[in-house]
Formats: structure tokens, C-alpha cells, sequence
């Protein structure tokens, strides 16, 4: 592990208004944190992105601009009240807090807060505090933003499994206020005897002794959940099983009513079908709930957030926007794209793309792979992309 070099910091918060030019005559607020040199921060106001914006289609009067660039595998993504955007990556090993300076709507500077770390791939921010999960433990850095010069950590728990097949985890606080965090099974389709593999499991990071308790079951590899605003209820995406040919089965948009829930694997898959190796095992495909959104196969649906900003237009309130990361084995490549999705009660409808353009579907050539989707305070949106080592930033006016 290596520990970055001490330097005395003092930080500053400024707010500045930004005017887009919205239909509804509304007025954004972009954020600005300013921070003065440290040895762990970078400036990447001039760094280039090696990207196709032109490539991307979105819905009329909506544009996407790189917000930062030179963000190595950036994955998921958690953002503090002041506009810190904080970023986990799978295979670098890094932890990144990517800052807006000067309220331009374009990052500046990023900081790293960690190096060689194991496929930090989930970051979660709450009360102050950031979390990072590995593979085996979850860290927190405590009181992060006044620390971003000299960041370290404390071990919270660590004592999750230490397999890294569908090891790195997405995390997030639920209104509940406890930290979920998902066990990817260990395997692309096996029987385990240790029932937090293929589940999403729950703890109180605030107790003497955190320990992860198994909220749900049957998760093959969830890497993407939120809460819907109107019921409080959790959604989350999950990875289809390979090696049942190019269009089966679905991945899912999978929607908990209870804790202690079954979705299915590694029995039955989007709900109907069954796995070849141990369906006969688990009984009938009712035993278990089923998707409330069947996704497309193979396409990997990774990050989501239901939009509750007011830059979009109002029928964007309240949809569920996803990261379709892009299939690996497909034999013609499928996913690579954001869709959004309706969202009534249980029920999930009404899949349309919202960005598109990052895969070359004549050469079947991608040169860029969504993961996960933040809202900034002004309603923009983020996208990261870990293929092109940048986040964007989608904005919407009418004018």
C-alpha cells in the first residue's frame, strides 16, 4: 500500500450560478471547491480525452461534453454536497476525488487518495465520511474533504470473500442508512455452499462490530442499485450467465420488496428460463421473484439512478437511467449504451436508449464502455467510462 506524503491544506467552498437556457426558464447551480496544491493533486483542466463525441446520439437538445479527462478506468462514482466527485476503478487500483475548481461545469483537478488497492471498484459517500470497497474489506476515509492533501484509512470490515471472479463490488447507503454491498457468485454459474456468494448483503458501518448481514439471494453479479424516491423500495441490475449462446438469457432490472428475497440464480434466469446444469435443482422458477425488466443478453447493466433533478424535462423525473456496459463474448456485440425506463410501483416499462454511439456497430469496434451514471446538483448527469478513462457530463436546454 502506499501512503501519500503529508502536506497542510486548507480548503475553500465557493458556489457559483451557472444560467442554462431551459425551456422552463430555470436557472442551474454549478458547484466550485477550491483547493491549493498538494503532492497527491493533479491538474487536468488541459487533459485530453480520446473520445467520439460526435458519435454519440441523444434525444433533442440534450449534449454531452467530457466533464474530466484523464481518469483512468473510472467506475463507480459518489458525489459529497459540495460537488466532490469521488471515483473507485476495477483494474487500476486507484481511488480518485475529481474536482470542479471553478464552477466552469468542467473538472480541474483530481486527487488521489489511493494507490494499489484490490479492485476498489464501489465508493459511497455519507455524513462527511468516504467508503471504498475492495474485493475483501470495505475503508473509510473519515472527514475526507478536509483531508483530501493527506487521505487515510480505517479498516471497517474485512472479512468478505476473498474470490476476485465478480469480486469487485458497487456499494451505496440505503435510506435505512445501513451500506449494501453485493457478493458476486464466484464462478460464471455455480452452486455455492456459502450463502453470501450471489447475494447483496447490508451492514450498520456505525456499530462496534459491522458485520454484513445477507439482505437478498440469487444475485448472479449486481453492480448497479438505487432507491425509488416515491416507495423507498431498492432496484438493482444483474448480469446475465454466459455460455447459453448469443441471446439467452436476459440481463435483468430486478425490483426487492422484502429482505430475504430469491431472484433466481443459479436455477432459473430472467424468470423462465431454466439453467441447464442446475435448474432441476431449484425447483419451480416460482419459488423465486422474477425481473421486473428483462434487459437484453449479455449486455452488462451497471450503474443506476433514478433522475430527480430539474434540468431535464419533466418526464425524465423519476425515470430510471442505466449504464449498459457492452457485452465480452457476444458475437455481435450488444449493450454499450444508456437507456432510461419508467418506473410505476413494481413495475418497470417503457426501455428507451438515451445515449448511444459509443460502439461501432458496422466495424463492432467500441472505443468507449459506460459504468455508472451521478446526478450533479445543477440536474446534470455524469457518465464514466472506464475504456476511455473519462466522465462526461450531459446537460439538456431548449434554446
Amino acid at each position: 500500500m502506499k501512503y501519500l506524503t503529508n502536506y497542510s491544506i486548507l480548503l475553500g467552498i465557493g458556489i457559483t450560478l451557472l444560467a442554462f437556457g431551459c425551456e422552463q426558464n430555470q436557472k442551474a447551480e454549478a458547484q466550485s471547491f477550491e483547493t491549493p496544491n498538494s503532492a497527491n493533486k493533479r491538474d487536468i483542466s488541459e487533459a485530453k480525452a480520446d473520445v467520439k463525441l460526435d458519435e454519440i446520439m441523444l434525444p433533442e437538445n440534450f449534449k454531452i461534453d467530457v466533464w474530466a479527462a484523464d481518469i483512468p478506468n473510472a467506475r463507480e462514482m459518489a458525489i459529497s454536497e459540495e460537488g466532490v466527485v469521488f471515483v473507485g476503478t476495477r483494474q487500476e487500483g486507484n481511488v480518485y476525488a475529481v474536482i470542479d475548481e471553478n464552477g466552469d461545469g468542467k473538472a480541474d483537478t483530481k486527487f488521489i487518495l489511493a494507490e494499489d488497492l484490490q479492485m476498489p471498484n464501489g465508493v459511497a459517500y455519507k455524513d462527511g465520511d468516504l467508503y471504498v470497497a475492495e474485493v475483501s474489506r470495505i475503508i473509510r476515509f473519515k472527514d475526507i474533504l478536509n483531508n483530501l492533501n493527506d487521505p487515510k484509512y480505517e479498516i471497517v470490515y474485512d472479512e468478505y470473500p476473498t474470490e476476485t471472479h465478480h469480486g469487485w463490488k458497487f456499494i451505496d447507503f440505503g435510506p435505512d442508512g445501513m451500506l449494501y454491498v453485493p457478493v458476486g457468485a464466484p464462478c460464471n454459474i455455480c452452486e455455492s455452499e456459502d450463502e453470501i456468494f450471489a447475494s447483496i448483503t447490508r451492514m450498520d458501518v456505525n456499530s462496534a462490530n459491522p458485520t454484513p448481514e445477507v439482505y437478498i439471494h440469487g444475485v448472479r453479479n449486481s453492480v448497479g442499485f438505487d432507491w425509488d424516491p416515491k416507495t423507498g423500495d431498492m432496484w438493482f441490475t444483474d448480469n446475465g450467465r454466459d455460455m447459453m449462446g448469443d441471446d439467452v438469457p436476459n440481463c435483468e432490472l430486478n425490483h426487492i420488496t422484502e429482505a430475504g428475497q430469491h431472484f433466481g440464480y443459479p436455477y432459473w434466469h430472467e424468470g423462465t428460463v431454466k439453467d441447464p446444469e442446475f435448474g432441476d435443482k431449484g425447483g419451480p422458477a416460482s419459488d423465486y421473484v422474477a425481473p421486473a425488466a428483462k434487459m437484453g443478453a449479455h449486455v452488462a447493466p451497471l450503474g443506476m439512478r433514478f433522475y430527480q433533478g430539474s434540468m431535464f424535462p419533466s418526464e425524465y423525473k423519476n425515470k430510471v437511467i442505466i449504464a449498459k456496459h457492452g457485452s465480452w463474448n457476444r458475437s455481435k456485440k450488444s449493450g454499450y449504451v444508456l437507456t432510461s425506463l419508467n418506473v410505476d410501483g413494481a413495475t418497470a416499462s417503457g426501455e428507451q436508449d438515451f445515449a448511444t454511439g459509443w460502439l461501432d456497430e458496422e466495424a463492432q469496434e467500441a472505443w468507449g464502455r459506460p459504468v455508472d451514471v451521478q446526478e450533479l446538483k445543477d440536474g446534470s448527469l455524469l457518465i464514466s467510462d472506464d475504456m476511455a478513462g473519462v466522465i462526461y457530463r450531459v446537460t439538456y436546454s431548449a434554446n
